[in-house]
């Protein structure tokens, strides 16, 4: 498995280098890439399904021991969100593909009512999917900017294993739940 060894003891595993960064940026401005080589921070390979190695080869995992959102903690985070947001475009691609692949003229009515019903429940999950993106950008910004793994409502730090769950959680525990007790609250009035 290729690896490059960042000045900082974490490398990337099954990745590249990070020189061209992440959808053809060249690394050095916002989340696209961010393999920023040569600057004294870790590369982090274009796909390393969210695993960073150490030094010692061990794989890391964010943990509560340590300062929160540290840089080896938004490194990882990066690419957690950077690989989970690959994965949804790789599979809207093969999910159009297979809708023009099935789009045909079906003579049995039953047979094209079918059809439309599957194509208008992929479509459906398409749109979601669009919009986990949106999230996974803004998540993205959030790193960028410092913001990334505190509670937008209270400013606390988010639990590290709430983020491991919800990378793209925007508020802590506590305050999700009371977010949706209000919710609860004004859709029964």
């Amino acid at each position: 498995m290729p690896t490059k060894k960042g000045t900082k003891g974490i490398v990337a595993a099954n990745g590249h280098n990070g020189h061209n960064g992440h959808n053809g940026h060249n690394g050095h401005n916002g989340h696209n890439g961010h393999a920023r080589n040569g600057n004294g921070s870790a590369d982090i390979g274009e796909r390393s399904d969210a695993v960073l190695r150490t030094a010692k080869g061990k794989t890391y995992r964010p943990t509560d021991k340590e300062p929160f959102m540290n840089e080896r903690q938004r490194d990882y985070f990066r690419q957690k969100l950077m690989d989970w947001r690959e994965d949804i475009l790789k599979e809207a691609k093969e999910t159009l593909q297979h809708l023009q692949d099935e789009n045909q003229n079906h003579p049995d009515l039953a047979d094209r009512a079918s059809s439309e019903t599957d194509r208008a429940i992929e479509l459906r999950a398409r749109d979601r999917q669009r919009k986990l993106i949106a999230k996974i950008d803004a998540a993205l910004h959030r790193i960028d900017d410092g913001t990334y793994g505190y509670c937008e409502e209270t400013g606390d730090p988010i639990a590290i294993k709430r983020l491991e769950a919800r990378p793209i959680a925007t508020l802590s525990v506590e305050a999700q739940e009371r977010h949706e007790r209000r919710e609860r609250i004004y859709r029964d009035d």
